[in-house]
């Protein structure tokens, strides 16, 4: 685990920088509820793949009780199958489960706010939402190209909890300055933040920030670019991380898979990670990362994979016309 003395310095060298610092008051964590610091994703589970529900409702049965979700995915009725299958297969509760979904950029517009949310809930077979994101700082404009529009959308949004159908509102892959407005406009401060984050692409003063202003981060994308959509025949990527030599020798020391280090990891700095998987031998090896030990001595390691390698893979900025992630590493 990260020792006190690592997590203090991650503090201190956090507070030396004053590039994501804004003057906003410190405050507590507004989170409703506990959610799972590890979770499982859905993002490139296909409908096309017959065992999308499988796969979710394996991931239930395995032991995960955090299931990340989105409208963009496509996908949200096979999960909401799988989410009802393992439930019934474990004996749970609707309320031992915590599932997020996100508000694609098409129904940015305030009266269409709400209707996103109750489609989600209708392919999921829901009632609620424990978290519901807005999934980009951007929506479709009229003329059908993308434009910043998170402030009056979030307005929108803040008005979700007060209808039941929503407990917790949260925000994906803002910028620094799209975050300082954000919550200088905002009455509902956002409880969580979830963005791409791994050993490649560390953001430390990012994550300290956010853990200053009470903002729990979940980190999507957490083995790296294991995952194919993230061009591996690509010339100027870093090595898989999963095959990374650093990864693997720390595995080998820790009896544990390289995947199982590298969510441990996220895991030991207080962030949620929610890998995907359509394996059900990989689900649970993933699921192992909870009992993955890692050393100071290890994390030191894992740290100078962020220096060495530092890269950013999810970054439709230049297709969508809009500029993402200011200020913020690997851009």
């Amino acid at each position: 685990m990260l020792s006190l003395f690592s997590a203090t310095l991650l503090l201190l060298a956090s507070l030396s920088h004053t590039t994501l610092a804004d003057q906003l008051p410190l405050s507590p964590s507004t989170l409703i509820g506990s959610i799972p610091h590890l979770g499982f994703g859905t993002w490139n589970l296909k409908v096309s793949h017959s065992n999308t529900s499988d796969a979710v409702s394996a991931a239930i049965q395995a032991g995960y009780r955090h299931i990340d979700c989105a409208a963009a995915y496509g996908n949200q009725k096979d999960v909401g199958r799988g989410i009802k299958e393992g439930m019934k297969k474990v004996g749970l509760k609707r309320e031992d489960l915590w599932i997020t979904s996100k508000l694609w950029n098409d129904h940015h517009l305030p009266a269409k706010v709400e209707e996103g949310l109750n489609e989600t809930l209708k392919e999921l077979g829901l009632d609620y939402l424990d978290l519901y994101l807005m999934h980009w700082p951007v929506g479709n404009a009229p003329d059908g190209k993308l434009h910043y529009d998170y402030v009056q959308t979030w307005r929108a949004m803040e008005y979700l909890p007060s209808t039941g159908k929503v407990l917790n509102l949260g925000i994906s892959n803002f910028s620094p300055t799209q975050l300082r407005e954000l919550m200088h406009s905002a009455s509902i401060k956002p409880a969580v933040h979830q963005m791409e984050m791994h050993p490649y692409l560390q953001q430390v003063d990012w994550l300290m920030h956010h853990r200053r202003h009470g903002i729990h981060v979940t980190a999507y994308s957490p083995l790296g670019n294991s995952n194919p959509t993230y061009s591996p025949d690509s010339t100027d990527l870093p090595p898989p991380l999963l095959q990374n030599k650093e990864i693997l020798a720390i595995a080998e020391k820790a009896n544990c898979t390289a995947a199982q280090v590298a969510l441990a990891w996220g895991r030991s700095r207080g962030t949620s990670v929610i890998p995907k998987s359509s394996h059900v031998s990989r689900i649970e090896e993933n699921y192992g990362a909870k009992t993955c030990i890692l050393w100071n001595d290890d994390t030191k390691r894992i740290e100078g994979l962020g220096e060495k390698y530092l890269h950013r893979f999810n970054n439709p900025s230049r297709g969508w016309g809009v500029d993402l992630f200011e200020g913020l590493d690997g851009v």
